[in-house]
């Protein structure tokens, strides 16, 4: 499958790959949620090219993840803000924040911790069922054909053959 074919997948994951699926990418949008807007700052934080950054930034801002906002008229000069599509990529980065916590941390712990202002605790991100509240476990996980999949497609992707088991989460 090629990259710009992504976008066309009937696979959630593969749809928001084509938006998000490189590390600059993720870096940005790391940047991001520490409230980094300017592109100067962007490209000092990361020691990111200034062609790779400008068309990273062009990307999420065609994708809807961000927006430029002006915040000098004389000479007219732009920042870059999340909006709520961008917003809605926190738990994304979280996860992926918790397994970099659990699994290439080093002796001395984890590089950043994270505080919940309205109770004042250190918090560790966790998933959780939106109905019942218990944490999610993908071995008490299983998938099954939405709405939005065509029959072709979901035959693809919930048949495995007879290595494979189809619709079970393995783990």
């Amino acid at each position: 499958m090629r990259w710009k074919e992504l976008e066309e997948e009937q696979c959630s994951i593969a749809r928001t790959l084509s938006v998000i699926g490189d590390r600059w990418t993720l870096l940005i949008l790391r940047e991001c949620f520490m409230r980094v807007r300017r592109f100067e700052y962007f490209q000092s934080r990361l020691g990111i090219t200034r062609h790779v950054l400008a068309d990273r930034l062009r990307k999420l801002v065609e994708a809807g993840v961000l927006v430029r906002v002006p915040y000098q008229d004389r000479p007219v000069r732009e920042e870059y803000r999340l909006t709520q599509k961008g917003l809605d990529l926190y738990p994304v980065l979280m996860s992926i924040l918790k397994w970099g916590d659990t699994w290439r941390s080093d002796s001395d712990g984890v590089p950043v911790l994270h505080r919940h202002l309205p109770c004042g605790h250190v918090f560790q991100p966790v998933m959780a069922c939106s109905e019942c509240g218990e944490p999610v476990n993908p071995r008490e996980v299983s998938v099954e054909p939405g709405p939005g999949i065509t029959d072709e497609d979901a035959e693809r992707y919930f048949v495995y053959g007879r290595h494979g088991s189809a619709g079970r989460a393995t783990g």
